[in-house]
Order: structure tokens, then C-alpha cells, then sequence
């Protein structure tokens, strides 16, 4: 399991970022702030979460440090998101993220019509 929090720095930053941006990717330890997303989000088990439940729970972390964990999180398969949404702090819609291990399809959805 090790292996799914190797995340490389290079993935971390844009080729056309600044110098700077670069240098903040390898000092992140990613691993460990992947992990910790990870295990917020698998608290809130088959009810799932939002970016808002998320950043509430990890309070001592930084926005950023938190919500640039859900892509690789995403593309590692161990977060899933549909289209099912929740109201935010905001009044806006965010998507409800779940664990892989919670997460059930939505039976009752119906097809998205483009």
C-alpha cells in the first residue's frame, strides 16, 4: 500500500509554474498530507463528504495543502466521486467524495441527459 502514496513532485507542479512553485512541490511532504486527506475522508464512511466536511475536519492544514490531494486521490482509485452534490458553507454545490471501500453507486439517479 505504500506504494499508492508515492506521488512524484514533479506531478505537483505545472511546467510553466515558477521556479519557486517547483521548489514548494518537493518540500511538501505530499505522502503524508495524501494520507491524512485519506483518512478524513474514510471517517465520514458510506454518507461521504464534501471539500467543506474535509477542510473542517483537517482545520490545521491549509486549503491548498488539502484540496490538491483529491486528484491524485482520485486517479490512485482510493477516493470516488459521481455526481451526487451537497449544499457548502458557501450555498454552493460541492461533489460528496467517498473512501473507495464506501462508496455505493446511486441506484435511484437517473441517466444525465447532454
Amino acid at each position: 500500500m505504500n506504494d499508492l502514496f508515492d506521488t512524484p513532485a514533479y506531478k505537483l507542479a505545472r511546467k510553466n509554474d515558477p521556479e519557486t512553485s517547483k521548489q514548494s512541490a518537493e518540500q511538501l511532504d505530499v505522502n503524508y498530507w495524501e494520507k491524512k486527506v485519506l483518512e478524513t475522508i474514510k471517517a465520514f464512511g458510506e454518507v461521504g463528504c464534501i471539500s467543506d466536511d474535509v477542510l473542517h475536519a483537517m482545520s490545521e492544514a491549509r486549503y491548498s495543502t488539502v484540496t490538491a490531494r483529491y486528484k491524485q486521490l482520485k486517479e490512485k482509485n482510493l477516493v470516488k466521486i459521481d455526481h451526487r452534490k451537497r449544499k457548502a458553507d458557501s450555498g454552493r454545490q460541492q461533489f460528496i467524495m467517498w473512501a473507495t471501500e464506501y462508496y455505493r453507486e446511486d441506484i435511484n439517479a437517473l441517466p444525465e441527459v447532454s
